[in-house]
């Protein structure tokens, strides 16, 4: 009797192990903050660290165009030309 029928039998589903819950992305969780202090102190945070990160990639370049790093002189020529359009 053992050998016979199988068909309308169902294999068990793998148990166990880890469900993939929701589409979360790998990183940094920030939650945005709700009282206007804070939403005003994490704009000006942001502003500050872009223009120290701008201040950086300039000073980089200028640094590149007048020594040896070759890859950096045509980022130096691009910069003038940016600014014109503004």
């Amino acid at each position: 009797m053992a050998q016979g029928n199988t068909k309308g039998l169902k294999s068990k589903a793998a148990s166990g192990g880890r469900k993939k819950g929701g589409t979360m992305k790998k990183g940094r969780r920030e939650i945005a903050p709700k009282q206007v202090d804070r939403v005003r102190e994490k704009v000006h945070q942001k502003q500050l660290s872009s223009k120290i990160n701008n201040s950086i990639e300039k000073q980089m370049v200028q640094a590149a165009s007048a020594g040896k790093l070759s890859i950096m002189k045509g980022a130096a020529e691009v910069e003038p030309a940016r600014k014109g359009k503004k």
